[in-house]
């Protein structure tokens, strides 16, 4: 057991992705710190969630281009085991956990001596006031932290469907996904947002499951752009994936050698599947079950999260981030919050973020990025802006790679500036270019001054430049030669869409 002191300047509750950031940051400023954390190292965003799912995701997405037939070439005898695959994702996880383990051991107070320290003490922290909190371990022993600061890094569980219980053998969250011992037959998704759709892509992509996708929306990703929905709907379909929309899902019924899953739809009439695993991913929730946070006079918010300020500040000493709020459950903005939190609380300034500009990918086949404003928020918002949408199928790198399923689509300002609002894209590298658009909008960029720039030749960033040029009417490529790869249009609250091509 590791030497405690008195007090610490921070006690970090949970060391998922969020936790470590925040813990680090403020060692690097000499404070000294205790995570706690009773489950595994890493939360979701390594064991249960990001690192786990993309590892598999990236080992579905070689398995189907080494099958493709399409490109001269053909793999003969070509076949895939489900042990092998899950050990490479288990081994990928833990080559993680052990990286966070050895930083965590080299800066504890028995090893370091320099400015600050980090002790990692396992167990379930639970408030006894604004100081304190009780730790109790494995064993059911207890002990008391003190600390002048507590950050609130618990993560979050997989929501439950109402009425059907898990049992992570037949009838699965997503972090019973590792429990899998094989292939399934048949799989069941229940939920047509990111995580389900990944996960229906995974599975698809190896080519060894029929898999059903359900949903109680009209269409998967219901809260992104219609041509982005769209999009990944007739990827998904073209992948063999069938698609149950406007359909809730009613009861699972449980035989001896597989499951009768039981849909209900709007218009009154029922439908009875067979598979043999059923999915559940309907949304996630915090874990602040166990914080007792009556004792420091902290109420949830209606929808079941923590509240915040700009600062990230629950109460005066008690900061939150990540998951535990009410923002996108995404490692990234759990770790700009907690390293943020570290510096307010350490007087080294601060900026508040910018959750507008925070970029995202989905691992679906292809991939799709995004990054500010959807034009559904942008209408919602009842701003004019200017659209620019170019195919893939236009575009030199894309087309060498033989990959040209996607596209690329940038929202600006329909004013002289034209400053970037936001981006939607899908296909091949497009994790690459996303980042360099967040960049731009960080510096409040308009589509001239981005063009100052050359770009390399041939990349998947000379689509950026390419769409960019549409906007000010200058791209190689013209949208009246190509009307169905090439738009533009601008959109305005009183006169809705006009081609302006």
């Amino acid at each position: 057991m590791p030497e405690l002191k008195s007090e610490y300047d921070l006690c970090v509750l949970g060391c998922g992705p969020g936790g470590f950031s925040g813990a680090m940051r403020a060692f690097d400023f000499g404070q000294h710190v205790c995570i706690i954390e009773g489950g595994e190292i890493g939360g979701a965003g390594v064991k249960w969630g990001a690192l786990a799912s993309k590892t598999m995701w990236e080992l579905s997405k070689d398995y189907d281009v080494a099958a493709r037939t399409d490109r001269g070439y053909k793999a003969e005898n070509l076949s895939v085991d489900f042990e092998p695959v899950m050990d490479t994702v288990n081994q990928a996880v833990k080559e993680r956990q052990y990286q966070m383990l050895s930083q965590l051991e080299t800066f504890s107070p028995r090893r370091w001596k320099g400015e600050g320290s980090i002790t990692l003490l396992t167990g379930w922290g639970s408030f006894l006031d604004c100081n304190s909190v009780c730790v109790c371990n494995e064993s059911g022993e207890l002990q008391t932290i003190r600390a002048k600061n507590f950050l609130i890094a618990t993560g979050s569980r997989p929501r439950s469907y109402p009425g059907i219980m898990t049992d992570q053998e037949r009838i699965l969250d997503s972090n019973g996904i590792l429990s899998l011992k094989d292939f399934p037959k048949r799989l069941l998704v229940v939920g047509a947002g990111v995580v389900g759709c990944e996960y229906a892509t995974i599975f698809s992509n190896f080519g060894q499951t029929q898999v059903h996708l359900v949903d109680h929306k009209e269409c998967v990703l219901p809260y992104e752009d219609t041509d982005v929905s769209r999009f990944v709907q007739k990827r998904l379909e073209d992948d063999g994936v069938l698609l149950h929309q406007s359909a809730s899902l009613k009861d699972i019924l449980k035989k001896p050698d597989h499951l009768e899953v039981i849909l209900d739809y709007p218009t009154g009439h029922s439908e009875i599947i067979e598979v043999d695993k059923v999915l559940i991913s309907v949304g996630r929730c915090p874990n602040l079950q166990y914080l007792n946070l009556d004792k420091i006079g902290v109420k949830l918010s209606d929808n079941g999260f923590l509240s915040t300020t700009n600062e990230c500040r629950v109460t005066e000493n008690i900061f939150a981030c990540g998951d535990t709020t009410c923002h996108p459950n995404l490692v990234n903005i759990a770790e700009r919050e907690a390293r943020m939190t570290a510096k307010v609380l350490f007087d080294q300034g601060s900026s508040h973020l910018n959750y507008q500009n925070m970029s995202a990918i989905m691992f679906l086949n292809p991939t799709v990025a995004t990054v500010g404003l959807s034009e559904q928020q942008c209408q919602k918002q009842g701003l004019n802006y200017r659209i620019a949408y170019m195919s893939n199928e236009i575009m030199a790198r894309p087309i060498a790679m033989r990959s040209t399923k996607g596209f690329i689509k940038i929202m600006v300002t329909d004013d002289e500036k034209m400053n970037i609002l936001g981006m939607r894209a899908a296909g091949p590298q497009v994790s690459n270019i996303v980042m360099a658009i967040a960049n731009l909008m960080d510096h409040n960029k308009g589509a001239a001054e981005v063009l100052q720039s050359v770009y390399p030749h041939p990349s998947i960033s000379e689509t950026t430049q390419e769409c960019l040029r549409l906007l000010i009417g200058k791209s190689v490529y013209k949208a009246h030669a190509f009307p169905k790869l090439i738009q533009v249009r601008c959109w305005s609250p009183e006169g809705g869409y006009v081609d302006c091509s």
